[in-house]
């Protein structure tokens, strides 16, 4: 495993065809030779456009979401399958927002991070609390709970998965857990990959994504367990993902 750190950028359900040129020409006029790896992670219909703008770059290719389904009856679902053929090498999984909305649970997102596994994609794998959670107490709970139901189904395999701690009640509202508040949590999820594959504990990476920006990120990722971001809407503007991408170094 690597120890360099990786800034992904989740682009959510935004873009089109002129805007994605427009973003990537940015992003590939100023990326150089980053320190750290560097990927993005866009809507389902625009994997094809962006995997010829990245081929040959160090952007690597994300999808947003996997079927834990092979192939088959499944209309609307994409198989990991699918996504290999487009060279995708990330796909988040269980992020907090297909848990709000579409119902996921922790069970579906440990099948889906096995689908992506099988299909050598490494899962981006979601993790994090409500703020009624965290106010109730219950942060270290809800991300262990979470994060064990990966572990049961995968195994040794999670030395293969990437981290993703967002706190839900950071995403998109432009607050903010502070850089101790995030390195906590990091520590604890750590210290449960440690217990479930020790030797690979310290090479899985463990990014922080909530409402990571440019002018938070060196101090987040100067943590010792903030392994990189999983960046939402700053990954829409070169300038500030840029910056973002300058401070993992």
């Amino acid at each position: 495993m690597t120890n360099r750190k990786l800034i992904a950028g989740n682009w959510k359900m935004n873009g089109s065809l002129a805007a994605n040129e427009a973003l990537l020409d940015a992003l590939l006029q100023g990326v150089g030779a980053p320190g750290c790896d560097v990927a993005v992670c866009v809507p389902a219909p625009y994997l094809a456009q962006v995997q010829g703008r990245v081929a040959g770059s160090p952007i690597a290719l994300g999808a947003q979401d996997v079927s834990a389904q092979p192939q088959g009856a499944f209309t609307g679902e994409q198989s990991a399958a699918m996504l290999n053929d487009f060279g995708v090498r990330y796909a988040i999984v269980g992020h907090s927002e297909r848990r709000q909305y579409h119902g996921e649970s922790d069970e579906v997102v440990a099948a889906k991070t096995a689908a992506a596994l099988a299909r050598g994609i490494t899962p981006i794998v979601c993790v994090g609390e409500t703020l009624a959670e965290r106010e109730a107490g219950r942060t270290e709970e809800v991300v262990k709970r979470q994060l064990a139901a990966v572990i049961h189904v995968n195994g040794h395999c999670i030395s293969e998965i990437v981290v993703a701690y967002e706190p839900v009640w950071a995403i998109g509202t432009g607050k903010t857990a502070s850089p101790e508040q995030a390195q906590s949590v990091h520590a604890v999820l750590r210290a449960q990959l440690h217990h479930a594959a020790s030797e690979h504990a310290a090479g899985i990476r463990i990014l922080y994504g909530g409402s990571m920006n440019a002018a938070n990120a060196a101090e987040l990722l100067g943590q010792p367990d903030i392994d990189g971001g999983l960046i939402g809407g700053a990954s829409l503007k070169a300038p500030d993902f840029l910056q973002i991408i300058a401070a993992a170094r």
